[in-house]
């Protein structure tokens, strides 16, 4: 088979991916405002937004205080990452997941259609209940389904395994809202809460919380 040729070049854009990775981070730095965030989490908000190409989105960040540093002690111990869906999933860089953290996805078990079925809700939903113990100390994070994240919440305080920490980002129209204003609001029964990171309102989605995940996987200095 031939080497492919090369199309002819009709259009002036930047081709050099570092310098494409260079300029947005510098475009972000000059045209975002981080004030109303602690510091901590100003690269997490900073990766949310090259994810989200918009500045404005800092505006919908929020955060529970201690939720980077359970974030980063968790997977520093060797936590793994659970998530909600398959392309979250594949959004985990893993260079920068400090101890080689397993990543989960339950939503091609061959158990979910029928517990999704039995219990009149989503398959993503379904796929929650098939966390198990690997649930407590995880760092889990919904970018897909709201309804995933109300059954992780309802788990929990049934008594259920806690994670160590949980970004709640799913995306769309019907419940997505909601479903972060009741992980913000959650209390365990003792005025404490699972640390907990969210982008309000209906934006969110895969590319939004695995840069979540990767900002907290590692510290990093950006372009």
């Amino acid at each position: 088979m031939s080497e492919p040729a090369a199309p002819t070049r009709r259009y002036d854009y930047v081709t050099d991916g570092q310098e494409i990775y260079r300029r947005s981070f510098a475009m972000i730095r000059g045209e975002s405002d981080l004030t109303g965030l602690p510091p901590d989490l100003h690269t997490v908000a900073t990766r949310v937004i090259h994810a989200a190409g918009d500045v404005r989105i800092t505006a919908e960040i929020a955060a529970h205080p201690d939720v980077v540093g359970a974030a980063r002690a968790a997977l520093g111990a060797g936590a793994p990452i659970i998530t909600d869906s398959l392309m979250l999933a594949s959004g985990v860089t893993r260079r920068r997941l400090p101890a080689d953290n397993e990543v989960v996805c339950t939503l091609r078990d061959p158990r979910v259609a029928d517990l999704a079925t039995a219990w009149d809700t989503t398959r993503a939903a379904a796929a929650v209940s098939l966390w198990g113990d690997r649930l407590e100390g995880a760092v889990v994070a919904i970018g897909n389904a709201p309804t995933a994240l109300f059954h992780l919440l309802e788990l929990i305080l049934d008594g259920g395994p806690r994670p160590a920490a949980i970004v709640g980002m799913p995306v769309g129209f019907v419940g997505s809202a909601e479903s972060k204003v009741a992980l913000a609001g959650h209390d365990l029964g003792d005025g404490s809460q699972v640390p907990w990171l969210v982008v309000h309102g209906r934006r969110g989605g895969s590319a939004m919380a695995a840069a979540a995940l990767n900002a907290l996987a590692t510290e990093d200095e950006l372009a």
